[in-house]
């Protein structure tokens, strides 16, 4: 068997899922998502993180094609999530004797998953670990995002294996590296995954980039996604733009319509936003387009203009997720727009604009509801001049 080195001693072990149709249960993996693993071989044998339990006879199939015999010393926990850490058991079960190393917060949620564990190694901010010429540093990145999260930094290599920072969606096909792949494919899918996973705690993102800033990186290899050691700057500058929230120029346009009326006013709308200058515009029907998308490019660009039609004096009822999520995870400057339509007592626009006063949103024009269709001029004026309104706020 082929193996996958990073350098001389450390390997990947990691496995792809083309399997599952939603991470976490409620986030679509059109590309798949691969679970990262990785070994070191020196005197004694380390485990970085194990894989999803559905993959465990794959995975320790590759674990013991390179170790050619040789027992498992220690099984590092970065995470306690799941798809990290679910096959523990059977990684437990294959080697008995095997330490189980995390920090002070690691091994009560892994119990209450797995169940006692019998050999347990804790480690502390700092602490060092020798496998012989290798030698594994631990820091705690808590809330990265789990608050038991933490990365480990091998000394001699230079490779931080960051947990989910640095990671993202995506199976990794046929290439491990950065430099193997076009970047611009897995650019998108990484977002995704930071808007959608680590973006509720931006700080905490931000300070974990630095805290490793006084390390001497030369690779990063995270739980998910692609091994970094070509593109340093260029992943770290991502992270730190998207962990900032230092938004580009563009506008987001979501809309709910039960019978096209909405949709044709979001159409309005967005040529507004683009006559008065913005090139970067994306309008999302909510019920075709599932949420962790939208909030991905919401998370990219600073305008965000969102529409619903009435329904039973509330509204439109997929687009409540997409409230619910805002106002969760709460992305930094941004500009907002509203508009909507209603046929008698409304409720679109007034349900949003709820949702708008409790996350404290920026509303820089005044709403727009339409009576029924939008075919009167004036209503074609207000809907124009709502995304005209949220362009001119974008540019500043």
């Amino acid at each position: 068997m082929q193996q996958i080195q990073l350098t001389e001693n450390i390997f990947y072990v990691g496995v792809n899922d083309r399997r599952s149709d939603l991470f976490e249960n409620h986030i679509e993996l059109p590309n798949g998502v691969s679970y990262n693993s990785y070994l070191i071989v020196d005197e004694k044998v380390a485990l970085i993180d194990p894989v999803e339990a559905g993959f465990i006879e794959e995975y320790l199939f590759k674990v013991k094609s390179v170790l050619q015999g040789r027992k498992v010393d220690y099984l590092v926990i970065n995470h306690d999530e799941p798809d990290h850490s679910s096959s523990i058991a059977a990684v437990l079960r294959e080697w008995p004797e095997i330490q189980v190393v995390g920090n002070a917060k690691t091994f009560a949620p892994l119990e209450a998953f797995y169940g006692p564990i019998a050999n347990k190694k804790t480690v502390a901010e700092g602490e060092t670990l020798s496998l012989g010429k290798h030698s594994l540093q631990f820091f705690m990145v808590p809330m990265v995002h789990w608050p038991e999260s933490m990365v480990t930094y091998e000394q001699t290599s230079g490779i931080v294996f960051s947990n989910d920072a640095f990671g993202g969606f995506g199976t990794l096909n046929g290439g491990i590296f950065d430099d193997q792949v076009n970047l611009a494919f897995y650019e998108n899918d990484m977002r995704r995954y930071y808007a959608n996973i680590v973006g509720k705690v931006a700080m905490q993102a931000l300070k974990a980039i630095e805290k490793l800033g006084g390390l001497e990186i030369k690779m990063i290899a995270p739980s998910h996604g692609l091994v970094w050691r070509s593109n340093l700057a260029w992943v770290l500058g991502k992270y730190t733009q998207w962990s900032k929230q230092e938004p580009e120029e563009g506008v987001v346009v979501v809309y709910g319509s039960m019978h096209g009326n909405t949709g044709v006013m979001a159409d309005i709308v967005a040529r507004g936003a683009a006559e008065a200058g913005i090139k970067e515009v994306k309008v999302y029907d909510i019920a075709k387009t599932e949420v962790s998308f939208i909030m991905s490019d919401i998370w990219k660009y600073k305008g965000v203009i969102i529409g619903a039609c009435a329904h039973y004096g509330s509204m439109f009822p997929n687009m409540t997720l997409l409230t619910h999520e805002i106002n969760e995870f709460k992305p930094k400057d941004k500009v907002y727009g509203l508009f909507g339509g209603m046929s008698w007592s409304g409720g679109g626009v007034k349900t949003l604009t709820k949702y708008a006063e409790e996350g404290k949103w920026n509303l820089v024009a005044d709403s727009v509801e339409v009576k029924g269709a939008p075919i009167r001029e004036e209503d074609w004026d207000r809907l124009y001049n709502l995304g005209k309104a949220v362009a001119e706020a974008v540019k500043g």
